[in-house]
């Protein structure tokens, strides 16, 4: 049987990883991976998951199964970190899952189950693994524009034209903060232009919400998705943990489902169990352990939100000092936007034979679609940075 297998396209940030790795150059920077680094190139264990994992190994007594939508106290914990009080409990389904990419794998699914025949919208662009799990899921797919490549901001304009084709019952998959690739993000007046064009429509909103904390604050960065959830009769909701906990590794995620009523919760909730005990039984509890204790105790969250908004300051002032390096070393101030934009991610609108050229000739590494990682750099890679791109002539 595995004749018939074809070939899968290789997956272009693994290629640009291999391809890094192998670079023999000491002076090389890597933009391209979408994890956090602090200035001396490394992805810690934070502080408060360090002092969790401590605890625990001297607490937990067994590693029996949880249950199979997970232990309920990660998913009280987690939804009210993201939703607040925005939606009442009874109205929200919840499940573990491995990752954000497993929550958003899981909503498809889920999507699909409940109606086949909907249209899942994008932004153009997204980040790349969205596309490809609607494909892989099987249902239909259309874009919405998003940016705007001259001004490098967003198409406010072109996404709300394209979301009035929007048919009822189809999804919107929306970022909740810190826009992956692009870093451009809505307003809060523009975000609630968009809720009412979803309400008008008809249609159930999708959230991705990878990196809360990572853009203007912990609850800042949930303001859209509570704002959303709290508008519209049904909202779904992919979190992820790995980047404002830092346990990539733990694929540590949770999917969440706003539905109109409770009774129509308690059957999606038998769903959203029914999905997990197909795909993996039980999911992985380590990492929502950790992240439950922490949420749950005082002290720890303290700390823990202490870091993230060291990590989040740190971000933002090496998106200033960027700016401000292309602006003495381009003369232009066309680069403004880095220090607009939020989270790990912005484009600089380089064409891809520019991007090769910094690779191939200063050692930098950064997506084809020129999307760079601001985490991968740090106070003096910042300049190399500026002064590459200079050199290109972009």
């Amino acid at each position: 049987m595995f004749e018939k297998l074809q070939p899968q396209p290789a997956d272009k940030i693994m290629a640009l990883m291999k391809m890094y790795r192998e670079d023999p150059r000491e002076g090389k920077i890597d933009l391209g991976v979408g994890v956090y680094r602090n200035a001396q190139g490394q992805t810690p264990v934070m502080r408060a998951v360090k002092a969790a994992e401590r605890r625990l190994w001297e607490e937990q007594t067994t590693k029996v199964y949880t249950a199979l939508a997970g232990d309920p106290a990660f998913g009280n914990a987690l939804s009210g970190l993201v939703l607040g009080d925005a939606v009442a409990r009874d109205r929200l389904a919840m499940t573990a899952q491995p990752g954000g990419t497993g929550a958003i794998h899981q909503a498809m699914e889920l999507i699909r189950m409940a109606r086949p025949d909907a249209t899942v919208w994008i932004s153009n662009p997204t980040w790349p693994n969205h596309p490809s799990i609607i494909r892989h899921v099987g249902l239909a797919m259309a874009e919405y524009r998003y940016f705007d490549e001259a001004t490098r901001g967003l198409d406010f304009a072109g996404m709300i034209e394209d979301l009035g084709k929007v048919q009822a019952g189809d999804v919107v998959l929306l970022h909740g903060c810190c826009h992956n690739p692009t870093g451009a993000n809505p307003t809060g007046q523009e975000w609630d232009e968009i809720i009412a064009v979803l309400q008008k429509r008809g249609a159930v909103p999708l959230i991705d919400i990878a990196y809360q904390g990572f853009g203007d604050g912990l609850e800042e960065d949930a303001a859209a998705t509570r704002r959303i959830a709290a508008a519209l009769p049904e909202t779904i909701i992919a979190a992820s943990c790995s980047k404002n906990f830092g346990i990539y590794r733990e694929r540590t995620g949770l999917l969440m489902a706003v539905s109109e009523n409770a009774k129509a919760t308690g059957v999606t909730q038998q769903n959203l169990t029914h999905l997990n005990r197909q795909n993996f039984s039980f999911p992985p509890d380590h990492g929502a352990r950790l992240v439950t204790m922490i949420l749950e105790d005082e002290a720890l969250r303290a700390d823990w939100e202490a870091e993230l908004e060291e990590v989040r300051k740190g971000m933002l002032a090496l998106r200033e000092k960027l700016a401000a390096e292309l602006r003495r070393t381009t003369g232009s101030d066309r680069y403004g936007f880095l220090a607009q934009h939020r989270g790990m991610f912005s484009r600089i609108g380089a064409p891809a034979d520019k991007v090769e050229e910094l690779r191939v000739k200063h050692g930098i590494y950064m997506v084809g679609d020129s999307r760079m990682n601001i985490a991968g750099l740090n106070e003096q890679t910042v300049t190399v940075l500026a002064e590459a791109i200079a050199d290109v002539g972009l």
